[in-house]
């Protein structure tokens, strides 16, 4: 039987579990340990409310004692009331607690979120980013303080139930509880099965959310592509999934609960054979054999469905190791125990042989060396795909190098704190991402400690200003998610506000104005250009015109340096630059 108890649970048992949660549980252990009090006195009160038909049966029934027939319905509904208020409180205090141990739960796992480093997000899809980071948080939670519950509610109402049956009569005592062991052994059969179907399940529903996510996101793209039909057999192909899993889960584990009421029935079958042999020779009374049945009835009905228990506390248990495997998880760019805080940038940022891939034996730069000196500005230019924004993401270490070093005054920036380095560092990509919220929030976001004055320069400096003083809400303009409410210009110019306020030394602009049409890209172009002064700027930029008074343009084809130099210098080369500017102005020439 013991051996049969650990096949089933194995490494997921409560023990194991509790004590992984802990950490969460501990700051509400009072109020945890009130509402675990309760279930036992809920619990022994089924054996007391069996215990009661006894009397009732051997004074009433067999003696005629009239005053037990008015005295015990009394005690069996007063003993019934105070269980249903204990159960009340109880659940109460669980539900408290179990609300709490998954806010605990949640804020750990976002925690982790956003300390995961951006190759990370890379490899994971949004749909499994909401599942296991938040979906889990509340099935481990929830169902580990309601199976804690159920569970100890069950072990007290069993014991004080055993308790009855053995008081009654211990030889049928004895064969109802050998019963039990009938009631484990199926379980085994099922528990391996089961963990694959519901890894298989999350997986799905995963990808569900994620088609709910890209459909929301991509809506234009849906409708201007006319992709309705796609998406609706993308859907109907994964909810035929969800179906066809759902199916095999009941398949393989719902023909437990009938199973149980089978071995159930030859229980109480063997226990009532039993049980009239014991009556006819005198060695019960009546009443204790209605009292056994009663607890034996008691005990055994719960366990009727214990196969959909089963899978609801496998669901809790595989949660939790889904959690702690993400809490286990480390991310590959962290700081050293040795790290240095960046004050300032005095003389340059470099690229020391400079190797990087995405993935391992794909490498994307190959031997860069660059040198980027404090207050000038270089421009990355060439075809694209060639690593002009990776080198980029190198810089804030968005990415670690796999060979070389990126440096900041010779110091790699490895040994230089992450926190202190993208301080120095503000970012305009071509795709800027506003957050929902208002204006004066979106800005903040560059430095939460701006003040009003410094907000309006800022916005003046991004050609933005007239713009929100138009606005009837002015600063608190809600924008909407992503900015949606905003014009491509617009949000490129919040975006370059919110850098103003960040008033780092140095920026970075990915493509700043590529999406734009040529009304926007002047006003923006402005933004930047007074964005540019008077710090160190590193330009990527698909247009040549943008970057011709840059005081170095780069030159970067298929991951290397092709060319470097000034315009001028760069055009009398005659080489990949000068063809790259020449194609450009060929396309500008008139038909």
């Amino acid at each position: 039987m013991k051996k049969l108890i650990q096949k089933t649970f194995n490494k997921n048992t409560l023990v194991i579990n509790f004590r992984r949660m802990w950490p969460y549980v501990k700051p509400y252990w009072f109020r945890a340990l009130l509402g675990i009090l309760l279930t036992i006195p809920v619990g022994a009160l089924d054996g007391a409310v069996a215990m009661f038909l006894k009397p009732f049966m051997d004074k009433v029934m067999v003696d005629k004692q009239p005053h037990f027939s008015a005295l015990i319905p009394f005690l069996i509904v007063g003993f019934t009331i105070v269980q249903g208020v204990l159960i009340y409180t109880s659940n109460y205090l669980n539900t408290w607690v179990a609300q709490k141990i998954t806010i605990g739960v949640k804020r750990k796992l976002y925690a982790k979120l956003l300390s995961m480093d951006t190759a990370y997000f890379d490899k994971s899809n949004s749909g499994t980013i909401l599942f296991r980071y938040s979906n889990d948080a509340e099935m481990a939670s929830t169902g580990l303080v309601n199976n804690m519950k159920e569970f100890l509610s069950r072990l007290f109402s069993s014991v004080s139930l055993v308790g009855v049956l053995i008081y009654n009569s211990w030889q049928l005592a004895v064969i109802a509880v050998a019963v039990l062991g009938l009631f484990i052994y199926p379980m085994t059969i099922v528990r391996k099965k089961m963990k694959e179907i519901l890894t298989k399940t999350v997986g799905n529903l995963s990808y569900v959310m994620t088609i709910y996510n890209e459909t929301f996101a991509g809506n234009k793209t849906i409708r201007s592509f006319t992709l309705e039909e796609t998406f609706r057999q993308r859907f109907e192909e994964v909810t035929n999934m969800t179906f066809s899993l759902a199916m095999k889960m009941v398949k393989g584990t719902n023909w437990l609960s009938p199973l149980m009421h089978i071995i159930m029935s030859i229980g109480v079958a063997l226990v009532i054979g039993a049980g009239s042999y014991l009556i006819v020779s005198g060695r019960i009374s009546s009443g204790n054999f209605v009292a056994f049945i009663a607890a034996l009835m008691m005990l055994y009905t719960p366990l009727k469905s214990i196969g959909n228990k089963y899978v609801n506390i496998q669901n809790s248990f595989l949660a939790i190791d889904r959690i702690f495997e993400i809490l286990n998880l480390e991310p590959t760019i962290k700081d050293s125990e040795t790290s240095k805080e960046l004050r300032e940038i005095k003389k340059n940022i470099s690229f020391d042989h400079v190797h990087f891939e995405y993935v391992p034996g794909r490498e994307v730069l190959h031997d860069i060396n660059l040198e980027i000196p404090v207050g000038k500005t270089v421009a990355l230019v060439g075809n694209s795909g060639g690593g002009k924004t990776t080198i980029s993401a190198l810089i804030p270490r968005l990415y670690d190098v796999q060979k070389g070093a990126v440096k900041i005054d010779g110091s790699d920036i490895k040994n230089i704190s992450q926190q202190s380095l993208r301080k120095q560092i503000a970012m305009v990509f071509q795709d800027n991402f506003l957050f929902s919220g208002t204006i004066r929030e979106n800005i903040l976001l560059g430095n939460p400690n701006t003040d009003e004055q410094t907000m309006w320069k800022a916005l003046k400096s991004a050609c933005l200003d007239d713009f929100v003083k138009g606005l009837p809400q002015g600063l608190e303009t809600e924008i909407g998610e992503r900015g949606i409410l905003l014009s491509g210009g617009q949000k490129q110019r919040l975006a370059i506000a919110r850098a103003f306020v960040k008033n780092a030394p140095v920026v970075i602009l990915d493509e700043a104005t590529s999406a734009l049409d040529n009304k926007s890209e002047r006003v923006v172009q402005e933004a930047l250009d007074n964005l540019m002064k008077n710090r160190t700027v590193i330009v990527i930029a698909h247009r040549l015109t943008t970057v011709q008074n840059a005081d170095k343009i780069v030159v970067i084809n298929d991951g290397k340096i092709a060319e470097e130099g000034k315009h001028e210098e760069l055009i009398k080369l005659n080489g990949a630059y000068a063809a790259l500017y020449s194609m450009q102005f060929k396309d500008r020439r008139p038909a």
